[in-house]
């Protein structure tokens, strides 16, 4: 008689308690701009009415997130309320009190109880290893500490400071669905989980992979579609949900003859085709070489500087310049450009779907797609392939290299959003263990594996780089954080 399995979960609240409290240690951290704007938020929600919401323009920072997402806010201000009333108050513009700081970590941290359970959902589906007692060497348990203890998600949202996690959780828990073949319900959560418009990224996966597995009820023998099983009133079922779904969500704004207003606010295209802080994809490389071009004309005297135009491509709050060189890029570019990169994979999953993994697949290529090709993308995309990426990873050695790359890479590109002296040594030191850990859990994951997926020797080499450079900026960080206590 074969061996029981150990199938005790008494670690997972521990883990998710303890990376809890360390985020409670980043209460009084820096804070981005970020802060102000959902302090912002909650005011507008909370003391206009519904049809100003997406009038209101006292701050700069007006409200930009889709309605689904204004009502959470809205929910919150009647807790912030509680404890510190002025903080709802729409012309205290960047209004920081102690009490009001409180209530926004403490608000990211509490909501952030989605993401744990979303977690623990996708530490559900991934296959365990036959005869393994050890508890930290099991998928389940490096999966939840590649999740839960996600660097890019602790800096951005609980230093830096956003709802990702929040968000994030909605899209795991979507994904565990998935792979736990439950229809009725991935139906629902795939459909909410835009609650945030950069989701949008995403959303030709589930479309496609939805319409594929769910309206046709059976594939051939060599796994194509039978056309004959196609279920008309699967694709009623399907339609009613959306449509349930964008009604809650902008019904009430259509009905006000508000909903120009609210796209105009959600798909602001003049605010240019890179973020303030460029996000590291093809169009900052295309950025980099008009620049080049431009020095190299300038002093080749092909052209005059006099004539050159002026506008910034990194300052302000509006983004729009026009290149100096090369041809100018358009939003309708960059659609096109991000159709064509994703098409491949979108048509993978339609021919041949390959089941809930294949849809995980395609799920992550179009998430990489748009973030290299997407217009005005902003840095903390990247996290959008990363952490369903940390499911393949735990299964396949193949994935885990390629998560090894991506993470390393994709992380440390988040580095200038924290420049602030007190936590740059915090920033080197939870990547430096969150590196050092994805590297030795999946190398001990994999070891019993063949060995011809090995990380070619390139990407080995180029992670030797970062992880070099990573200790240096430790030392160099906590010297400065230690010599600085002695001024």
């Amino acid at each position: 008689m074969a061996a029981p399995v150990v199938d005790s979960w008494s670690w997972f609240p521990a883990l998710a308690l303890g990376v809890s409290l360390l985020k409670c240690l980043f209460i009084n951290a820096y804070h981005s701009t970020d802060f102000e704007v959902h302090r912002n938020w909650l005011a507008i929600t909370h003391s206009l009415p519904v049809s100003r919401w997406y009038h209101e323009n006292t701050s700069e920072w007006t409200l930009d997130y889709p309605p689904l997402f204004a009502w959470f806010e809205f929910g919150l201000s009647h807790v912030a309320q509680h404890f510190d009333r002025n903080m709802l108050l729409v012309e205290n513009l960047n209004y920081d009190s102690p009490a009001t700081v409180l209530f926004q970590r403490l608000s990211v941290i509490f909501t952030d109880l989605v993401f744990i359970f979303a977690v623990r959902e996708c530490c559900r589906c991934v296959q365990e290893q036959k005869g393994s007692r050890d508890i930290l060497n099991r998928p389940s348990f490096v999966l939840a500490v590649l999740l839960l203890w996600n660097f890019g998600l602790l800096i951005v949202d609980h230093i830096h400071f956003q709802y990702n996690g929040f968000l994030f959780g909605f899209l795991l828990l979507s994904v565990a669905k998935h792979l736990q073949v439950r229809p009725r319900v991935y139906v629902d959560l795939s459909c909410r989980n835009d609650d945030c418009h950069i989701y949008l990224y995403v959303a030709p996966a589930y479309g496609i992979y939805l319409l594929r597995s769910y309206c046709f009820t059976q594939d051939n023998k060599d796994g194509s579609i039978s056309w004959r099983s196609f279920s008309p009133l699967r694709l009623i079922a399907l339609g009613s949900i959306v449509g349930s779904v964008c009604a809650l969500s902008f019904g009430p704004f259509i009905a006000m003859g508000q909903l120009p207003q609210v796209l105009s606010r959600l798909f602001p295209f003049k605010r240019g085709l890179c973020h303030a802080y460029w996000a590291p994809n093809i169009w900052a490389l295309y950025n980099i070489l008009d620049k080049v071009l431009v020095t190299l004309g300038v002093r080749l005297k092909l052209l005059q500087e006099a004539e050159l135009p002026r506008a910034s491509m990194t300052g302000g709050l509006v983004q729009e310049f026009q290149h100096s060189v090369l041809p100018s890029i358009t939003p309708s570019i960059t659609l096109v450009c991000t159709l064509l990169s994703i098409l491949p994979a979108a048509a993978s999953i339609w021919w041949r779907p390959g089941g809930a993994r294949g849809f995980l697949r395609c799920l992550l290529l179009c998430a990489l797609g748009s973030f290299m090709f997407g217009w005005h993308v902003h840095e903390k995309a990247i996290l959008i392939a990363i952490l369903p990426l940390s499911i393949l990873a735990v299964e396949s050695r193949e994935d885990a290299g390629i998560f090894l790359v991506l993470t390393t890479t994709g992380h440390y590109s988040l580095f200038p959003l924290i420049f602030t002296p007190a936590e740059l040594p915090i920033k080197a030191v939870l990547m430096l263990m969150f590196v050092i850990y994805s590297f030795t859990a999946l190398r001990k994951l994999h070891r019993s594996e063949t060995s011809e997926h090995r990380l070619h020797w390139t990407g080995g080499q180029y992670l030797y780089f970062h992880k070099s450079h990573l200790k240096i900026l430790n030392h160099f960080y906590i010297k400065a954080a230690v010599s600085s206590c002695f001024r």
